[in-house]
């Protein structure tokens, strides 16, 4: 990991709450996935390119028609406000800032609307398909309204995954941070708790009934498998996320840089791919770029920076992981992420 992402995860390691530390860093189960998405990344090397024109490195990207200054992602997240007291707001007063996008989670403790005033670029909004489908129905609608500009529908979710470090699946969250998007939406007697939970029967046909409620495209966040990310695209996917939930979710999972090429395989560029899990510097984010990701999300280490300065924090680590890639495309004789195929790596088998 990056040297400045290190100091920030240090310094919020100090300001946070212990129950809020466990809970941000917890994986599922006996933490085998989570503890091995950063040195799956390591298992690829690189075979540069020479004598190549690299005085200008250019990492514009368009993402479903958005074209942004990096191809980092702030991948969604719950609750950020118990990191820092402006919560999902400034997350993404620093992300735009940087010139990256943000993807702003149903779990947000901000209302989609102060987020979408926050937001200093572009920004998408992660779903979850809820017991109650009304209330997916309407914050997709919401977040369309506030200026999502896509639904990033997470789909590895039909129940929480229970998490070592936590009694359960999460921490106690008071229900005005649980429930203050939801709150306005819940039918009168219903248990807001209950009613805002997965909806473990979801199907393919959700992909293209949340396009039509919404009118925006919806990108399928939680694909292992080519077969499966083939399917969603046939159900009407704009995009593809290759995550195992930042390693929360079903222990043993495959890492996600051993996941990727076989999703950009099935793919084969009927529709952007991304990828999220354990990519910590520029290094990391050109292997699963050359890999065939269109971009990369990020996790944690923008909820350390979060924590330990707030928007500041979050656009200098973002900066700093932007900049070093630059560097290290210029080293491998790429000046544009345009320029990067999977010839640049190679699988490295000690």
């Amino acid at each position: 990991m990056l040297p400045a992402l290190t100091q920030f995860e240090a310094t919020a390691r100090e300001r946070l709450e212990p129950a809020v530390w466990e809970y941000y860093r917890s994986g599922g189960g006996q933490e085998l996935t989570v503890g091995e998405a950063e040195a799956a990344w390591c298992r690829y090397r690189l075979r540069p390119r020479v004598l190549r024109d690299v005085s200008e490195v250019d990492l514009r990207t368009t993402l479903l028609g958005v074209t942004v200054d990096s191809p980092f992602v702030v991948a969604p997240m719950a609750f950020h406000a118990l990191a820092h007291p402006d919560g999902e707001c400034a997350t993404m007063t620093g992300t735009g800032r940087a010139g990256a996008l943000g993807v702003v989670s149903t779990r947000a403790s901000r209302t989609l609307e102060d987020v979408g005033v926050s937001a200093t670029g572009p920004w998408w909004f992660q779903a979850y398909l809820m017991r109650d489908r009304g209330l997916t129905e309407a914050l997709v609608q919401r977040a369309a309204v506030a200026g999502a500009r896509a639904i990033v529908l997470t789909v590895d979710t039909p129940y929480v995954g229970r998490k070592s470090r936590v009694d359960g699946v999460r921490i106690s969250v008071p229900d005005d941070l649980f429930l203050v998007n939801l709150a306005q939406h819940l039918v009168p007697g219903s248990i807001g708790r209950e009613a805002a939970e997965q909806d473990p029967s979801m199907t393919s046909e959700v992909i293209s009934r949340l396009a039509e409620v919404c009118g925006l495209p919806v990108v399928v966040k939680g694909v292992l498998r080519g077969d499966e990310a083939a399917k969603c695209v046939d159900a009407g996917a704009a995009a593809v996320i290759v995550s195992n939930h930042g390693g929360r979710q079903l222990d043993r999972a495959v890492p996600t840089a051993l996941a990727l090429p076989e999703v950009v395989d099935a793919v084969a560029g009927r529709v952007p791919v991304l990828v999220d899990g354990g990519i910590r510097s520029g290094l990391d984010a050109l292997v699963a770029l050359a890999l065939g990701a269109s971009a990369v999300l990020i996790g944690r280490p923008v909820l350390w920076a979060l924590g330990a300065g707030g928007a500041d924090a979050v656009e200098d680590a973002l900066r700093t992981l932007t900049a070093d890639l630059a560097h290290v495309l210029a080293l491998s004789g790429a000046p544009r992420l345009g320029d990067l195929d999977r010839s640049m790596v190679t699988a490295w088998r000690e």
